[in-house]
């Protein structure tokens, strides 16, 4: 099995959570999403339902998500190592 680059996982992991922290924030100033933001930002400092509360979300979801990406990456790669004859 081919193994994964752990550097493009990292940021694409980054990136899908980067987006998804920004819009979540930015829908709960619509009234969407309110409760996903409320238990995210006890996690998430900064993050909140405004235009510079979902920024800081986003960054906040990069860096988690990145850090995801590399947890996967490396467990996937360890797990399908080819067993040597």
């Amino acid at each position: 099995m081919e193994k994964l680059n752990v550097k493009a996982l990292a940021i694409a992991f980054g990136i899908t959570w980067s987006a998804g922290m920004l819009l979540s924030g930015w829908a709960a100033m619509c009234g969407w999403c309110t409760g996903m933001v409320d238990v995210f930002s006890t996690i998430y400092i900064g993050f909140a339902p405004s235009i510079l509360g979902g920024i800081i979300g986003a960054v906040w979801g990069f860096a988690d998500g990145a850090i995801g990406g590399v947890i996967v990456a490396l467990i996937y790669n360890i797990v399908t190592k080819p067993k040597t004859a």
